[in-house]
C-alpha cells in the first residue's frame, strides 16, 4: 500500500461537463467594481506617475558629465528665513551621518552618506547675494518653512531665483509645529501649507514635518526618514552646470608674503589658494574663472590633491552598510570639527583637557592626533640626519653629514668624498637658497595633504612617513653657476669651455660636479671607483651599474643641449660657405654625428640598388597572400554600397536604438553614457590633466594671483565662495539682447535707462538696459516703460552669455527693502551687436506763406543741409492733411517748401514723424559684495531722485518747466460777404437778411415811469411778503430733507437685511442643487452612494 501511486485529477477540457462549468462562471455586462480603484490616493499617484513617465520620454537627453567611479559630493543647501532652524537641521544631519556634534557650523561640511555618495551640506545665509549664489550650484535644496508663521517673502524670492537659473530638486521642511497646540489647527495648517507649496513647486512635491527640538536637535526618527529620502534621490543634470566647470570652496588660504603685507600695511593684492571638489566639466589651467562677489580671475596654478573625504574602499564595499569608523569621516575645514579649524591664514587646534594619549578605543579628533604626533617626536631634524647613514651613491665612502658652518639654522647636505673647489663660500650660499626653496615646496605639500582621510591617518601613525606623494629631490650645490641658471632648471652648454668663460683646467675640474634635479641623477666623474661583479651582489638592485647609467644620461643630455650645426644637418657637409666658394672638397658627415632624427638619412632605404622604379612601393609575395582569404574580401564588400549587407552585425547595431514605444531618447541616453575614449589611459595624471583638464570629482587646489586684499580681510565663512569657470565666449564684453518680463509681484514699473542688477551666468552686475518692442518686424522701437503682463526686449552692455541662458534682475540687493525684490526674469536671445533700437522723434513747424496747396514751412529745421536729408519725407498737419517735403528755401535759414493734399491754414501745426537710433550705455558695475565688511550693504549706481532724497536736496525747477495758466483769446471770424450778383441769383429764402442796427430809441425806451407814494408802499409790502415766503419755503425744505435722510437710512438697513436673507436662501438652494447634480452624476457613472458603502 505504501508504494501505491495515485493518478492526478485531470479536469475536463471539452464535453458537457466543461460546458456546464464554463456557463456558471460567465457573467454578462460590464462589472464596474472589478476595475474601480480600491484607493483614491493610490489611483492619483499611479496616474501622476504615468504622466511623468510619458513626459520624461519627451525630454531631450542630457549627457551626465559626472564620473561614475568617483562622483563629487552632492551639494545640499539648507535655505530659509532667519530663525526657522537651519543651523539645528544642519547639526542634526551631520550627527546622523558622521556621529559628531558640531559646536559651530560654518562653511561647507562634507560627509560620507553611502558607498557611492557623499553629501556637502551648506547653510544659506539670509542674504539675497548668498541665495543667488547657492541657487546656481545646489543639487538639492532643503527649503525650510516656519509652520507657525507660514511663507515669508525670502522663500518666494529664492524660488524665483531657482526658476531663472535651472530648477534643482527641492524638499520642503516644516518646523515650529510644536507651537501649534490644537490638533485641528495643526492639520488645517499642514494642509494649507502643503497646497501652497505644491502650487509653487509641483503637484506632489515632498514635504517633511519636524515636530520639535530635543537636546538641541530634531528627533532622530524624523532626521532618519529625511536622510533616507536624500540618499536615494536622483538628479537630472542642468544645462548650464553641465557645460561649465565650477567648485564650491571649502577652504581658503592666503599665501602672500608676510613682509609684503607689512610693508604695504595690508593694502597689497594677495595670492590666495582655494580648495574644493571640482564639478561640472573638466577644468584646464588656462581657463579664466569668476568668483561671484569678487570678479574675474586668472588661474595661476591648479594642483590635484588627495581626497580629504574619500569614498569607502573595496573592503567596506563588500558589506551591506558602512562601518561605524567610516561614518565618523567628516570634512569641514571652516567648522570646528575634530578640534581643527582652518582660518584664512592659520590653523587652530582646540584640544580638550580630558583626552588620553593611550586610549586607543576612543577615536581622537584630527587636532588631537596632530598634538599626539608632535609629542611623539623626540629628536630634531639635525639629530635625525646625523644618526642616519644615507649614501647618495654606492661609491660614496662616507654618509651625508650636517654642515655646521651655517649659523642661520638651515641644514645643508654634503658628501665627504666630493672634492672642495674654489669659491666654497659662494657654493654654500647657493646651496642654502636651494634648500630653502625645497623647504617651501615641502610646506606647500604638507598643507595640501592635511586632513586627507584614511591615508593621512596611516601617515600620522607611521613616524617614518613624511606625508609626501613623491620622493624629495635633493639638489646638491653646483659651483660655477649663478642662481638664475639654477632657478631656470637648465644649464647652459657650449661646444667648448672657452665659450662659457672657463679655462680648460677649470672646465675639466668642474665638469664632474654638475647635477640635474629634473633627471634625479648626479654625475660624478671624479670618483674612478666602479662596481665589480663581486660587489654587485652585495648592493641593492637599483645601485647596480649606477655610474654607467649616470654617464650615459649625461652624454645624452649633453648631446641634446649642444648647439646644432644646421649646415651639416641639411647639406650633409661640415664645410662653411667660404670654403665651398673656394672649391674645397666636401667631406661627408657621418649619420651618427647628426643628433636630430629628422635630418638623419636612413641607410636601409639605399640597400637595394636593383630597384629601378623608386616611385612604387616594393611588394613582397608574403604580403599579397593575405588578400587570398575570402573572409577578408567579404568583410570589405560589406563596407561598400554595392556590397551585400544582409542582416549582419552592422544592421543589428543600428537597430539597437529603435524603440517600439517611441522612446528613442532613452536608448540615446544609454548610448551617450558609454565610457570615454581610452586615448588618455597610457598617460600619467599630470600630462592627462594638462591635455584634458582636471576631471570632475577631484579635490583640487586653485591658486589665484592679484586677489583684492579686502577679500581676505573681510572674509566670512557664512557666505559661500564659488569659483565658476568661464567659456571662451564669456570672457569678452558686448551688447546682449534678452527677452524680459517684469515680475507680477514687483510693484513699480521698470523704466528705460534705470539701472538694474542682473544675475546672469556666474556673474552679478549692474547695467543700464533699454527696453524695446518689435514693431511689425520692421524696427525695434524703444519703450519708455515695460508693458504690463507681457514680454518685451531689452538690450544692455555686459559680459557675453550664451543664448538661452536664464537670468533674473533686481533693483536693490539690500535686506532693508520690505517689498518683493525680484524685478524681472528673462532669457538671453542674441549677442549680435548689429541690432538697432530706434526712438520716435517728432519735428514740428508752422507755415508762414500759403499758396493754395503749397506752403512755406519754418521752425522745423535749422539749416538747408537738414532739409536736404529729409527731402521727400512725409509730413502731416494736426488736422490730418498729409504733405511732403520738397526743397529748401534760401531765406530764412531752415525753411522749406512743402505740398499738401489740401489748402492749409496759418494756424495749422505741421509735424514730421522720424526715428532716431539709440544705443545702450557702456556701463558695467560688478557686484563686489564679498569685498565688504557688511556683505548686504553693497550699493550700486543710484538714480538722481534717490540721491536727492538721501541727501535732502530739493529738485531744481526750470523757469520754462513751470505750469502757467493758459489764456487763449477768443477767435474772431470775418463776416461772410456774398457778392451782389450772387445775391441777386439766389432765391429769396437763401438771400442773406442783413438788418442794420436801429439808431433811434423807441417810445418804450424813451418814456419815464413816475410812481405815486401809495404805489411805492404797495410795492414795498409785496417785496417783504415775498421775502418772508422765500424764507419759510427754505426752512420747510430743510426739514423735509432731514426726514428724507432718516427714511433713506432706514430703507438701506432694511434692504441690507433682505439681501442677507436672500443670500442665505441662495446658498441653501445652491447647496441642495449641487448635491442633487452630484448624485445624478454618480448614478450615471455607476458609483452611487449605496454601492460605495458596500
Amino acid at each position: 500500500m505504501e508504494t501505491q501511486t495515485h493518478k492526478p485529477h485531470r479536469p475536463a477540457q471539452s464535453g458537457s461537463k466543461a460546458d456546464k462549468k464554463g456557463k456558471g462562471k460567465q457573467k454578462t455586462g460590464f462589472n464596474e467594481k472589478a476595475f474601480a480603484p480600491k484607493s483614491g490616493r493610490r489611483a492619483d499617484r499611479q496616474a501622476r506617475r504615468n504622466v511623468e513617465r510619458d513626459e520624461a520620454r519627451l525630454h531631450v537627453p542630457l549627457v551626465n558629465r559626472t564620473p561614475d567611479d568617483e562622483p563629487p559630493p552632492v551639494i545640499i543647501a539648507i535655505v530659509g528665513p532667519p530663525g526657522v532652524g537651519k543651523t539645528t537641521l544642519l547639526k542634526s544631519l551631520v550627527r546622523r551621518y558622521a556621529k559628531q556634534t558640531l559646536s559651530e557650523a560654518k562653511g561647507p561640511i562634507t560627509v560620507v552618506a553611502g558607498k557611492k555618495r557623499r553629501l556637502t551640506f551648506i547653510e544659506c545665509y539670509s542674504d539675497l547675494n548668498s541665495m543667488i549664489d547657492i541657487g546656481k550650484v545646489a543639487d538639492l535644496v532643503l527649503l525650510m518653512l516656519d509652520g507657525s508663521f507660514g511663507f515669508e517673502m525670502e522663500t518666494f524670492e529664492f524660488l524665483n531665483i531657482l526658476q531663472a537659473h535651472g530648477f534643482p530638486k527641492v524638499i520642503g521642511i516644516l518646523t515650529h509645529l510644536d507651537l501649534i497646540k490644537k490638533q485641528a489647527t495643526l492639520r488645517a495648517t499642514k494642509k494649507l501649507l502643503k497646497r501652497r507649496f505644491w502650487n509653487e513647486i509641483y503637484q506632489g512635491a515632498k514635504l517633511f514635518y519636524l515636530s520639535g527640538v530635543l537636546n538641541g536637535r530634531y528627533p532622530d526618527t524624523e532626521i532618519l526618514n529625511l536622510s533616507r529620502f536624500i540618499s536615494v534621490m536622483k538628479f537630472r543634470p542642468l544645462i548650464f552646470r553641465n557645460t561649465h566647470p565650477y567648485l564650491l570652496a571649502d577652504r581658503i588660504e592666503d599665501l602672500t608674503s608676510r613682509e609684503e603685507i607689512r610693508t604695504s600695511k595690508g593694502r597689497c593684492d594677495r595670492t590666495v589658494t582655494l580648495y574644493g571638489y571640482l564639478r561640472g566639466t573638466n577644468l584646464r589651467q588656462s581657463t579664466k574663472v569668476h568668483i561671484p562677489g569678487v570678479g574675474d580671475m586668472t588661474i595661476k596654478a591648479v594642483t590635484n590633491l588627495g581626497d580629504p573625504c574619500p569614498l569607502p574602499d573595496a573592503d567596506s564595499e563588500k558589506r551591506r552598510k558602512l562601518s561605524e569608523k567610516k561614518k565618523l569621516l567628516v570634512h569641514a575645514p571652516m567648522s570646528d570639527v575634530g578640534g581643527v579649524m582652518y582660518d584664512k591664514d592659520a590653523v587652530w587646534i582646540n584640544v580638550p583637557g580630558n583626552f588620553t594619549r593611550g586610549a586607543t578605543d576612543v577615536p581622537h579628533g584630527e587636532g588631537e592626533r596632530m598634538v599626539i604626533d608632535l609629542q611623539d617626536v623626540d629628536e630634531t631634524l639635525e639629530e635625525t640626519v646625523a644618526r642616519s647613514n644615507i649614501r647618495l651613491f654606492g661609491s660614496s665612502s662616507n654618509p651625508l653629514t650636517i654642515d655646521t658652518r651655517h649659523h642661520d639654522g638651515v641644514v645643508s647636505y654634503s658628501d665627504d668624498d666630493d672634492e672642495e673647489e674654489e669659491g666654497e663660500g659662494e657654493d654654500a650660499s647657493e646651496g642654502d637658497s636651494e634648500f630653502e626653496e625645497g623647504e617651501d615646496d615641502f610646506s606647500e605639500d604638507e598643507q595640501a595633504n592635511e586632513g586627507s582621510g584614511k591615508d593621512d591617518e596611516q601617515a600620522r601613525t607611521n613616524p617614518s612617513n613624511t606625508g609626501r606623494h613623491t620622493l624629495r629631490t635633493v639638489v646638491r650645490s653646483t659651483p660655477g653657476f649663478s642662481s638664475k641658471e639654477k632657478e631656470g632648471g637648465e644649464v647652459a652648454f657650449a661646444d667648448s669651455d672657452s665659450e662659457l668663460g672657463l679655462s680648460d683646467d677649470e672646465g675639466r675640474g668642474r665638469a664632474g660636479e654638475i647635477m640635474y634635479a629634473d633627471d634625479e641623477k648626479q654625475i660624478s666623474s671624479d670618483d674612478k671607483e666602479e662596481f665589480d661583479e663581486d660587489d654587485e651582489d652585495d648592493v641593492p638592485a637599483w645601485k647596480i651599474g649606477l655610474a654607467a647609467k649616470a654617464s650615459a644620461a649625461f652624454e645624452d643630455l649633453n648631446r641634446r643641449k649642444r648647439r646644432k650645426d644646421w649646415v651639416a644637418m641639411i647639406y650633409s657637409s661640415s664645410l662653411g660657405p667660404e670654403q665651398i666658394v673656394n672649391g674645397a672638397n666636401a667631406t661627408g658627415v657621418k649619420p651618427d654625428e647628426i643628433d636630430d632624427d629628422f635630418f638623419r638619412v636612413n641607410s636601409s632605404s639605399a640597400a637595394n640598388q636593383d630597384d629601378l622604379d623608386m616611385t612604387k612601393e616594393v611588394l613582397s609575395p608574403g604580403a599579397l597572400r593575405e588578400w587570398e582569404d575570402e573572409g577578408v574580401l567579404d568583410a570589405l564588400r560589406t563596407l561598400f554600397i554595392t556590397g551585400d549587407h544582409g542582416d549582419g552585425e552592422a544592421d543589428q547595431e543600428t537597430n539597437v536604438l529603435k524603440n517600439p514605444e517611441g522612446g528613442d531618447f532613452v536608448d540615446l541616453e544609454a548610448r551617450t553614457a558609454q565610457p570615454a575614449p581610452t586615448e588618455f589611459e597610457g598617460l600619467d595624471a599630470g600630462t592627462r590633466a594638462l591635455v584634458e583638464g582636471y576631471r570632475p570629482g577631484t579635490y583640487v587646489r586653485i591658486e589665484l594671483a592679484s586677489v583684492p586684499c579686502e577679500f581676505i580681510e573681510h572674509f566670512d565663512p557664512r557666505y559661500p565662495i564659488i569659483v565658476g569657470g568661464l567659456l571662451a565666449a564669456e570672457e569678452r564684453m558686448g551688447y546682449l539682447q534678452v527677452r524680459i518680463k517684469r515680475h507680477r509681484w514687483f510693484a513699480r514699473t521698470l523704466k528705460t535707462n534705470d539701472p538694474l542688477i542682473f544675475s546672469l551666468g556666474w556673474r552679478r552686475f549692474q547695467s543700464v538696459p533699454i527696453y524695446s518692442l518689435d514693431d511689425h518686424s520692421i524696427r525695434m522701437r524703444m519703450l519708455k516703460y515695460t508693458p504690463e503682463h507681457m514680454h518685451c526686449y531689452a538690450s544692455f552692455y555686459g559680459p557675453v552669455a550664451l543664448p538661452n541662458t536664464g537670468f533674473c534682475a533686481f533693483n536693490a540687493l539690500s535686506g532693508e527693502t520690505a517689498a518683493f525684490r525680484v524685478s524681472a526674469t528673462g532669457v538671453v536671445l542674441d549677442i549680435d551687436r548689429s541690432t538697432k533700437i530706434v526712438k520716435k522723434l517728432k519735428l514740428t513747424g508752422v507755415p508762414f506763406k500759403i499758396f493754395k496747396n503749397t506752403a512755406f514751412i519754418r521752425d522745423m529745421f535749422t539749416s538747408a543741409l537738414e532739409v536736404a536729408k529729409f527731402e521727400g519725407a512725409s509730413i502731416r498737419t494736426v488736422s490730418g492733411i498729409r504733405g511732403q517735403v520738397k526743397k529748401a528755401l534760401n531765406k530764412p535759414e531752415g525753411a522749406f517748401r512743402a505740398t499738401f493734399e489740401d489748402k492749409v491754414l496759418m494756424s495749422d501745426i505741421i509735424f514730421l514723424r522720424a526715428w532716431y537710433s539709440i544705443q545702450p550705455r557702456k556701463f558695467y558695475n560688478p557686484v563686489t559684495s564679498l569685498l565688504l565688511s557688511d556683505k548686504s550693504s553693497w550699493c550700486g549706481m543710484r538714480l538722481t531722485g534717490q540721491i536727492r532724497r538721501d541727501e535732502g536736496l530739493k529738485t531744481p525747477l526750470a523757469v520754462n518747466s513751470t505750469y502757467k495758466p493758459i489764456e487763449r483769446p477768443a477767435r474772431r471770424f470775418n463776416a461772410l460777404k456774398v457778392p451782389k450778383k450772387l445775391q441777386a441769383a439766389l432765391p429769396y429764402a437763401s438771400k442773406p437778411k442783413l438788418m442794420k442796427p436801429q439808431s433811434k430809441q423807441t417810445y418804450m425806451q424813451k418814456r419815464a415811469v413816475v410812481l405815486e407814494p401809495e404805489e411805492k408802499k404797495a410795492i414795498a409790502l409785496l417785496q417783504q411778503i415775498r421775502a418772508l415766503r422765500k424764507d419759510q419755503v427754505a426752512r420747510r425744505r430743510e426739514k423735509q430733507q432731514e426726514r428724507k435722510e432718516a427714511h433713506r437710512k432706514k430703507v438701506q438697513k432694511d434692504e441690507a437685511k433682505d439681501a442677507e436673507k436672500e443670500k442665505e436662501k441662495k446658498k441653501v438652494y445652491m447647496r441642495a442643487a449641487g448635491m442633487k447634480s452630484k448624485r445624478e452624476a454618480d448614478i450615471e457613472e455607476g458609483r452611487s452612494r449605496k454601492r460605495r458603502k458596500t
